[in-house]
């Protein structure tokens, strides 16, 4: 499968968790809130997602794995489904990248694609 014109529009808000992280220890958590829009005309369903996180020193971590925070949920015409999840890195900047194996109605799959969004403590700009 390779990512395609899909019916999915994916926004993300990030947010960096200072009180989670420990800057002593390079552990600094982000908390990231992925909104998936259905723009299509029939309903889809989410059946896997395909991560790629990368810090600022351009080390990789992949993330492969059924559904999010265990659901995969169906998404009808014109509506939305949000989740909240988290991630840590060793940098106070990184990038996620990815895509979702999506299903629809006739259970032809596709991928959507999620485009690349930064992840930083806030005032630092690598």
């Amino acid at each position: 499968m390779n990512p395609v014109e899909s019916p999915i529009k994916i926004k993300v808000d990030t947010q960096y968790l200072e009180q989670q992280s420990d800057v002593a220890d390079n552990k600094y958590l982000f908390s990231y809130t992925i909104t998936i829009i259905n723009l299509g005309d029939t309903k889809v369903t989410l059946k896997d997602r395909h991560w790629i996180i990368t810090d600022s020193e351009g080390e990789q971590n992949e993330v492969k794995g059924p559904g999010v925070v265990g659901e995969t949920p169906t998404i009808a015409p014109n509506t939305a489904y949000q989740y909240t999840s988290g991630t840590v890195l060793e940098t106070p900047v990184g990038f996620m990248q990815g895509f979702y194996g999506m299903e629809d109605h006739k259970g032809e799959r596709f991928l959507a694609t999620i485009p690349p969004f930064r992840l930083a403590v806030p005032g630092v700009f690598q």
